[in-house]
């Protein structure tokens, strides 16, 4: 079976032409899983991390459907960005308010360049190539400006695009058409309609006069780069309801589905006969599952909501690119296609907040030298007239001076050099994917200091973004049953330590409001007020990053998500499990007024343990 494996995957690195990542499915194959079942993991999430693809296997192991052959549905839209998308936005939320739903808010704002096409799972990454080349073809006559024009009927309202630039689009269409027949053997159908980017759609009639007015306000000739970006969905539950999960549901029955926050379910409505009452039947997007579910439970959104976004390729006349188009931009410079480029909905690529959505970044601190060599790391490092010395080189090369001396560090440890190398590693990668930073929020623990500051050094961020230290970002004080709260380095004592902190910030939560031993309902109130500050204070765009401990990767999103706290035991059991530098974003949807849960804009941080090692005990010892 790995021999055939093998074999197959060879015959489809050789027919992709373009860039290919051969690590993506090597991995998934090392740890076991079928090259089809691999193959049907990278199609379905994007092929944009193993990690992410892994994750969706696992989720997936009891889906009827696994092995089964159904590849991913594709089309090909042209959508835009900047200015002109806060507009569209803005306009999709008020005659949603004003005239209620109707078809145009299934899907975001878009020019159809192709109708849905289906592709073999092995060939997908094939049609990124295919788009690369059909934007090479056109970016350099796509025009400056693409002119938009009002049209309105009884039962469509949109903009059409004139003869002219019109023709540079079906170009386009034509040529990805054309090539991703040659390369990925797929029948593709440029769209034979009209070319346009649909208001409203299948409105009652009577709404049509307040559609209009909201239309005319509309300024198509906004700042606008253009982005043709490949979509696809599982064309099983095309024109089913879609349905997002709001609360977390245990099954009591072996025939109901498990549901998690953020999941979304395919509901038929003709398919309902034997629900009762208040229960839908579904199908579960994380697990592919079927079952029955609580309906209170989710809320109805847009079927795009579920699609994957996959590759853009963005048309630019300006030499400058903006933050989280760098990479992009770069790629299209040297002919390649970006493994990580930029989405309207973020789907593991680099954040909007490029484009004016604005995020919040929350980390956990890196490795701190007590976790390697337990409680009594202190004694171990410590000379008799009470000096710091390294005894590993896990230790950290220097301490930062403190007024009280070493003494502080016992409850107040720092990064070991593992951890410091681990924040410096984060810090890259989020430089290399245009990630901007524009504030910062610690704990006042001194390795979340230390944590934030090798991430702003690292994006060069350490003389113009200030660290806010804010207490109310602490650890759950009950985990400090024992000894005493610590007493950590005030603002001014970081500050000549040589850290980047701000000696004006007035922090929400003092320090002295700190309790010892609080309950868990205290704890997470005080979370949910520091995230409730962080966000006002936070600017209308740009990533926002907040540092603090593994509890806060669950005590500070959810507030954002308007989710309950979770049950106190789950807490504790997740939270414990969560590694050094693990993170969570929530993003800001200005066109639904809520933020949600999306991917890490860099990946994961895995690496081994490293026993201590003795060359004299190993040479000499029996």
């Amino acid at each position: 079976m790995a021999a055939a494996e093998a074999q197959l995957y060879a015959k489809v690195s050789s027919k992709t032409r373009g860039r290919s990542d051969p690590s993506l499915l090597d991995a998934l194959l090392g740890m076991g899983f079928p090259a089809h079942t691999a193959l049907k993991a990278l199609a379905a999430t994007g092929r944009k991390t193993v990690e992410e693809a892994s994750d969706w296997l696992h989720c997936h192991r009891d889906d009827p459907s696994l092995d089964d052959p159904i590849p991913q549905e594709f089309a090909l839209f042209l959508c835009p960005t900047g200015p002109l998308l806060e507009e569209l936005q803005a306009f999709w939320r008020e005659s949603q308010r004003q005239c209620s739903r109707n078809r145009a808010h299934e899907v975001f704002p878009h020019i159809t360049l192709c109708d849905f096409f289906t592709c073999e799972d092995h060939k997908v990454e094939s049609l990124y190539e295919a788009l690369r080349r059909a934007g090479d073809k056109v970016l350099g006559h796509f025009p400056v400006s693409l002119p938009l024009a009002l049209h309105s009927s009884i039962s469509y309202l949109g903009f059409f695009v004139p003869n002219g630039p019109s023709d540079v689009l079906r170009e386009l269409a034509v040529t990805f058409a054309t090539e991703a027949a040659d390369l990925a053997d797929c029948m593709v159908k440029p769209s034979s309609k009209q070319l346009h980017l649909t208001l409203a759609h299948k409105f009652y009639p009577h709404h049509q006069r307040t559609l209009e007015q909201l239309a005319r306000a509309l300024q198509p000739g906004l700042g606008c780069q253009w982005a043709a970006a490949l979509y696809s969905r599982d064309m099983r539950f095309v024109h089913y309801q879609t349905l997002r999960v709001l609360f977390q549901y245990r099954p009591q029955n072996v025939d109901e589905l498990a549901l998690s926050p953020g999941d979304f379910i395919f509901v038929d409505p003709a398919q309902q006969e034997e629900a009762s009452e208040g229960w839908v039947i579904g199908t579960s997007h994380r697990t592919g599952c079927r079952g029955f579910l609580p309906e209170n439970y989710t809320e109805r959104v847009s079927e795009s909501d579920a699609w994957v976004r996959h590759r853009t390729y963005t048309f630019s006349h300006s030499t400058e690119v903006s933050s989280g188009k760098d990479l992009e931009a770069r790629s299209r410079r040297s002919g390649e296609t970006p493994t990580q480029p930029v989405g309207s909905s973020y789907d593991g690529q680099a954040l909007q907040a490029a484009m004016g959505r604005r995020a919040i970044l929350v980390v956990r601190h890196g490795e701190r030298v007590d976790q390697i060599f337990g409680k009594a790391w202190l004694q171990q490092c410590s000379t008799s007239d009470g000096k710091y010395y390294r005894p590993d080189l896990n230790f950290p090369s220097s301490l930062p001076r403190r007024s009280r001396g070493l003494q502080d560090f016992e409850n107040d440890p720092p990064l070991s050099s593992c951890g410091s190398f681990q924040a410096r590693m984060a810090g890259e990668a989020l430089r290399d994917n245009g990630v901007r930073i524009t504030s910062v929020f610690t704990s006042p623990a001194l390795r979340c200091v230390q944590t934030a500051q090798h991430i702003l050094d690292e994006l060069r961020l350490e003389r113009t973004v200030r660290i806010h230290v804010e207490p109310g970002l602490f650890e759950w004080t009950k985990w400090e049953v024992g000894r005493a709260l610590p007493h950590f380095m005030g603002p001014d004592e970081l500050k000549e330590a040589g850290f980047s902190v701000s000696t004006d910030y007035r922090p929400t939560f003092p320090l002295s409001s700190l309790l010892p031993a609080e309950s868990y309902e205290q704890f997470v109130g005080r979370c949910a007020l520091i995230m409730e500050q962080v966000v006002s204070s936070a600017p209308k765009a740009g990533v926002t990053l907040v540092v603090a401990h593994s509890s806060a990767l669950d005590s500070c999103t959810r507030p954002l998500l308007c989710l309950p706290p979770r049950d106190c035991a789950d807490f504790a059991r997740l939270v414990r499990k969560i590694p050094a530098l693990g993170m969570c974003c929530c993003e800001e949807d200005p066109e639904a007024g809520r933020w949600e849960l999306v991917p890490p804009p860099i990946r994961t941080l895995t690496h081994g343990a490293n026993s201590p090692f003795s060359w004299r005990n190993w040479v000499l010892g029996t």
